[in-house]
């Protein structure tokens, strides 16, 4: 009895399940490839975190750099796996030269958009347009890059939101990153004064109020006041500098605080922020009616 069910283990063991021509494909070549691929995946998965902790504790090495190592290894260990359990399950790679024509035509109409955000997202890493932690502004959402992924680069706005963001649009659709090459921005306050003020005086006072500020970078150039135009309503004036930025808010935060300064300074010496005026002229050819009210 037990050698009967013995032999019937074996032969379901290793019963054929596909032939073609020369070629056939056992139930145990099968249950083996997928067993590699399962225990290979994880291998890789293991590796992978075990080199993260190692390259996190080196100084030496940034987050991007670290981030398109990891990314890197777990490309070639998933393909080296699937490569090494191909064989396993008696397939052979060159089959793919035969199955490459159904491969395409199944690729174009049902993984297109998936290879398209893949492989988008290997030419990321390779060329840097976009890092981890860099400042990225794009149609309606402004925020800091925290990873960029096999299908999609993951953004968190400056409101505590994540947004998923396909890795072909950075490629695609036009992305400001603030931080591309540095995170030096330049910044500017503009102010219009009433007509009759002392121009010279408002330059002074525009300079000192962000000369005051230490978020401003005066080594890469020092502020500077311009006369932008004799406006409708006030003289319009200029204030430029130069800052380092986290995140974008900070430059705002920044200009806030230069205008706070300059309503104080503009208000200790009696210059005036403009405020738009009308000129109300009344047809006086007749007489104007006025009518007594009784409240």
């Amino acid at each position: 009895m037990q050698e009967g069910f013995g032999a019937g283990v074996l032969a379901l063991w290793q019963a054929p399940l596909y032939q073609a021509g020369e070629t056939t494909i056992h139930l145990s070549q099968l249950v083996i490839a997928l067993l590699v691929i399962v225990l290979g995946f994880l291998l890789v998965r293991y590796v992978g975190r075990t080199l993260s902790r190692r390259i996190d504790k080196d100084s030496r090495v940034s987050a991007q750099r670290a981030h398109v190592i990891r990314k890197m290894v777990a490309y070639v260990g998933y393909l080296t796996i699937v490569l090494m359990a191909l064989p396993i399950a008696g397939i052979p790679i060159t089959v793919f030269a035969i199955l490459g024509g159904a491969l395409a035509i199944g690729v174009g109409f049902g993984a297109q958009n998936l290879l398209n955000n893949l492989i988008s997202g290997i030419i990321l890493l390779v060329e840097h347009p976009i890092k981890i932690g860099d400042v990225v502004e794009l149609e309606t959402d402004r925020g800091r890059v925290e990873d960029i992924g096999n299908r999609c680069v993951r953004i968190r706005r400056f409101d505590g939101v994540h947004v998923l963001v396909p890795n072909s649009y950075f490629l695609e659709q036009r992305v400001t990153n603030w931080t591309l090459v540095s995170n030096e921005v330049r910044g500017g306050v503009t102010v219009g004064v009433a007509y009759g003020s002392p121009t010279r005086r408002v330059e002074q006072l525009m300079l000192q109020a962000a000369m005051e500020q230490r978020a401003i970078d005066d080594s890469l150039a020092n502020p500077e006041v311009l006369f932008e135009d004799f406006g409708d309503n006030s003289l319009v004036f200029t204030v430029f500098f130069w800052t380092r930025v986290q995140v974008a808010t900070d430059l705002r935060r920044l200009q806030s605080t230069i205008r706070f300064r300059i309503d104080e300074l503009f208000a200790e010496d009696g210059i005036v922020i403009a405020f738009p005026q009308r000129d109300v002229h009344l047809d006086t050819s007749d007489p104007l009616p006025l009518r007594m009210v009784d409240e």
